[in-house]
């Protein structure tokens, strides 16, 4: 390989290919970090001697710290999110800085991001800002990625999430299988980009059985345990109760559960029950949930991966990604009660 002029710079990703190493560990190089082996250290600095330093990248691009907003008590959902987000930056050698809690909601932060010289780049995990301040930020060419929407985003905003309508297409399909046609919808609230693709795919399966979904049987809720128990408590007091429900979340599920038990009913021989998500609380019910298993962890390793080749200036052909999610089938369900 010819030697670089004088004064002439080097990629990041040109020197990893030289030493024959991965771009996050140049960067942890380049950077300091002390989490290198010496004798990769040295291939790195050979490699940097023969093509050149690196060249100048965008404002914070380099090394500057990646803003990790999650404005939600970090347990179950987003505790697993954010700790594969921090796991994964720190493979990359970049410094995280974080802004989490029900506190952070208020906070009027994105506006700064793009002047904050120390930022290179945001994940913002189930942002409650509005569409337009999300556009204006990436009309400021500010580089960051959603993990899961709240509402649709314009197609040059990255963004991952799980694949909403399919997942609750496999639920209901399952309960339709299992013989019932009478499914109650214990969904999230109505604006969420998530409650309507998995209203869509639970009204697709019902189709597929040749049935209409019954306005009456769909509530749209905060997805807690108190208000999923509320909801069925609802439901389950129609002259014509459904004999199966499906729950935007295991924590939902969980307060159907409880309502199903105060009313004498037994899951699954009397009521059917689903949640969504598979966190350790579905596997800590009596009978154990049936559920959705989402990506969790994948979905905050993507969202880092994709936010490195937004920030090396990479071309990226798919902004939008959606992740598989897995049917897991449990005790809470079953076919439906015999006709008396």
């Amino acid at each position: 390989m010819a030697r670089p002029q004088s004064g002439s710079r080097a990629t990041v990703r040109a020197i990893a290919a030289e030493a024959g190493v991965s771009i996050a560990t140049v960067s942890r190089v380049m950077n300091g970090r002390v989490n290198v082996a010496p004798d990769t250290q040295e291939l790195v600095r050979r490699a940097v001697a023969r093509l050149g330093a690196p060249a100048p990248a965008r404002r914070g691009a380099a090394g500057g710290a990646i803003y990790v907003r999650c404005p939600y008590v970090l347990t179950d959902y987003f505790g697993v999110i954010v700790s594969s987000v921090a796991e994964t930056l720190d493979l990359h050698g970049r410094r995280l800085v974080l802004s989490a809690g029900d506190a952070a909601r208020q906070a009027q932060v994105l506006a700064g991001l793009p002047s904050d010289p120390g930022i290179a780049g945001a994940v913002l995990i189930v942002p409650p800002e509005p569409e337009r301040e999300l556009e204006s930020l990436r009309a400021r060419d500010f580089p960051f990625v959603v993990v899961d929407p709240r509402t649709p985003l314009p197609r040059d905003i990255a963004s991952v999430s799980a694949a909403n309508l399919t997942a609750a297409r496999s639920v209901s399909a399952h309960l339709v299988q299992l013989g019932h046609r009478r499914i109650g919808v214990i969904g999230g609230p109505g604006d969420w980009l998530a409650s309507q693709s998995r209203l869509a795919g639970h009204t697709s399966a019902l189709a597929d059985a040749g049935v209409l979904p019954a306005p009456e049987l769909l509530r749209s809720i905060e997805p807690t345990a108190d208000w999923g128990y509320d909801a069925a408590c609802e439901l389950l007091s129609l002259p014509q109760p459904p004999t199966a429900l499906v729950a935007f979340n295991d924590k939902a599920a969980v307060g159907a559960l409880r309502a199903a038990y105060e009313r004498g009913l037994r899951v699954p021989e009397d009521l059917s029950i689903t949640g969504f998500d598979d966190i350790d609380l579905s596997r800590s019910t009596v009978p154990r949930l049936t559920t959705v298993r989402q990506p969790l962890e994948e979905m905050g390793r993507m969202a880092v991966s994709l936010l490195m080749r937004l920030l090396d200036r990479h071309t990226v052909d798919t902004l939008h990604i959606e992740l598989a999610t897995q049917l897991v089938l449990r005790g809470s369900t079953g076919p439906p009660p015999a006709a008396g």
